[in-house]
């Protein structure tokens, strides 16, 4: 008999080891005293045995740190043990970490003394003065502001791993000179060490990349370019499959979808803003002649979808009747990312966007916020994403990188926080984490591997509507203006299914596997039946395929576990005689031989509650 996945096994049953915690860097002073101290230990540790290398910066990341050298000679892998000898060295000298503060002239002449030019280029960026240097002993020195341990046998040896030699370039401008960057990762116990290379030893197992090529869902090709993915069969099934999931939550909910083009006139994103804000991240302008270029008159791929939006809303006088109005797109958006920030679907340069925007009265903004937020949370319960918390991404005050008045503004932030509010959910602040035109509600989701993403958002907008003059007839006849709410579930749909390979670890729900079930024939005395189930399957709506290869059944079971079907069927000469299946799931193992009108049923009832078989 078919039966519901098969319960975990009790604690009494099954010892679970004590989980160890890994905090960012950003969540613990301890850790950030550490790495400090360590990235200065090894460039003391890099200049002993490389004196010709040269120091640029050395910070701390959220999983360790990372210095990068002008060194004639390429660092190899021998390199970066010679390099570790020589830190534990240093710890174990137990080497005073001394501040001292010097004027700018000192400092200047200090760093002309050693001959380390990129300092300088460092010592002119500090604004505050006087300047900080922290010595280690007397040997070594660098400009830093910290903070850092009191002395380098602080540091523990054992809970340090150099991990590492990439490519850099200096202030990350590809003109300037190439660096190397030695990444490394510092602890306060071997415990945390082990933990974190266990789970960067499971994040290569699940890396979407690596995934997706073996589940035949994307690929890229150097002669398309680098962050655009073409989708394979499969691949283009599993973004329908999510596309038309949400297009079905929307309609109930009363969104209207449109369509709009892929490029428009720059005029459009002068008056939206983006032009002046956002041009370094769009494709370059298409333009019909040199003079036309230079009085920027042209054609540009969309980096956003609200503008179009916008003229779709603003092509009727639209009365308060009608709000709120919410339009919504799969709209396909450029950024032109620099190459060395691209990541597989994580960071892409043409990108899909679940884009709705909504147009609403004052009056309506509440309860129609708090309507999204209800979408984006029902969307996450489905794709069984649990584990996340919303940033409330606000402006930063003394930033001039946005637009609009300081009323609009507070106003756009006010309903955020009341919202949360309301909603009683778990939020923190993200000063300067708004867009340029408006705050946002940001659902940041914490995956398997405890890393950080951002998925669903929820923006508050003043501005747009008033840089695009958009009006409503309010109920006594006035010319009112509408305050829009830009929202996207998903965020980017590549992101999005990057992010799921990785915390599904490739095994997709039932429901949104390309292939739901793969009937294994054992002979070709069973092709004919195993075609026949498969196509009652298909009236069923589910997505089966038969394995037509002809290979050993202990094959094609390898092969169907390696893709990760969810569920396998055996059709043997037993299974035929008894119009049955012997049903084999990846979450329950095997249900033994099952009556296949009882396997339609049940698969057909699983993929409607989105569970599984």
């Amino acid at each position: 008999m078919v039966q519901q996945q098969i319960s975990p096994k009790s604690s009494s049953q099954q010892e679970q080891p004590e989980k160890v915690y890994l905090p960012r860097t950003s969540e613990s002073e301890i850790l950030k005293k550490i790495r400090h101290t360590a990235s200065h230990v090894m460039a003391m540790a890099v200049q002993k045995l490389f004196p010709k290398a040269q120091v640029t910066i050395g910070p701390w990341i959220e999983n360790g740190f990372y210095y990068d050298f002008d060194n004639p000679e390429p660092f190899t892998d021998k390199d970066l043990k010679a390099i570790y000898k020589e830190m534990v060295k240093i710890i174990n000298r137990k080497l005073p970490v001394v501040r001292e503060e010097v004027s700018r002239e000192e400092a200047e002449r200090r760093i002309k003394e050693i001959k380390e030019p990129y300092k300088l280029e460092i010592l002119s960026d500090i604004k505050e003065e006087p300047i900080t240097i922290y010595h280690l002993g007397e040997q070594w020195w660098d400009l830093c502001g910290g903070p850092h341990v009191e002395n380098t046998g602080e540091l523990n040896p054992k809970a340090i791993d150099l991990e590492s030699v990439a490519g850099a370039y200096w202030r990350g401008d590809e003109t300037k000179a190439q660096l190397q960057r030695i990444y490394a990762t510092a602890w306060e116990t071997p415990e945390q060490l082990a933990e974190y290379k266990r789970r960067k030893e499971e994040a290569l197992r699940r890396d979407h990349r690596k995934l997706g090529k073996e589940l035949g869902l994307f690929i890229f090709s150097d002669l398309v370019g680098p962050g655009l993915p073409l989708w394979t069969p499969k691949g283009t099934l599993l973004r329908t499959l999510l596309e038309d999931f949400l297009k079905q939550e929307q309609l109930k909910r009363g969104y209207l979808p449109v369509v709009t083009p892929h490029i428009a006139r720059v005029d459009l994103f002068k008056v939206s803003g983006h032009w002046q804000k956002y041009k370094e991240d769009m494709f370059p302008i298409m333009a019909e002649d040199e003079e036309a270029a230079a009085h920027e008159q042209g054609f540009v791929l969309k980096p956003m979808n609200c503008p179009f939006h916008i003229q779709i809303y603003k092509s009727e006088l639209r009365s308060y009747r009608e709000l709120p109005m919410r339009l919504a797109e799969f709209g396909t958006v450029y950024r032109y990312e620099q190459s060395g920030e691209l990541g597989g679907l994580t960071r892409v340069r043409g990108f899909t966007v679940d884009d709705s925007h909504l147009f609403v009265t004052p009056e309506q903004l509440d309860s129609e916020f708090l309507n999204v937020v209800d979408l984006i949370l029902s969307v996450f319960g489905k794709l069984q994403l649990k584990n996340f918390k919303a940033r409330l991404s606000f402006r930063d005050p003394a930033s001039d990188k946005y637009i609009g008045s300081d009323e609009a503004w507070e106003k756009a932030q006010g309903a955020i926080r009341r919202a949360v509010e309301q909603l009683g959910m778990e939020h923190f602040e993200g000063i300067g984490e708004a867009a340029f035109y408006g705050p946002k509600l940001d659902f940041i989701f914490r995956d398997a591997l405890e890393r950080e993403w951002q998925l669903g958002t929820v923006q508050v907008d003043y501005n747009l509507p008033e840089r695009f003059d958009l009006e409503y007839v309010a109920e006594d006849g006035s010319r009112k203006r509408p305050v829009m709410i830009h929202r996207a579930p998903f965020g980017s749909l590549e992101r999005l299914i990057g992010i799921l390979i990785e915390e599904y670890a490739g095994d997709f729900p039932l429901w949104l596997a390309p292939v739901q079930a793969r009937l294994l024939p054992v002979g070709d005395a069973q092709l004919d039946y195993a075609k026949d189930v498969v196509a009652k399957m298909r009236d069923f709506g589910i997505r089966a395929e038969v394995d037509v290869s002809g290979d050993r059944l202990g094959k094609l079971i390898r092969n169907a576990e390696k893709e990760k079907i969810p569920v396998m069927a055996v059709v043997g000469a037993k299974e035929v005689e008894t119009n049955s299946l012997s049903i084999r799931t990846r979450t329950s193992g095997e249900l033994g031989t099952v009556p296949v009108s009882e396997v339609l049923d049940k698969m057909k009832q699983a993929i409607a509650n989105y569970d599984n078989l």
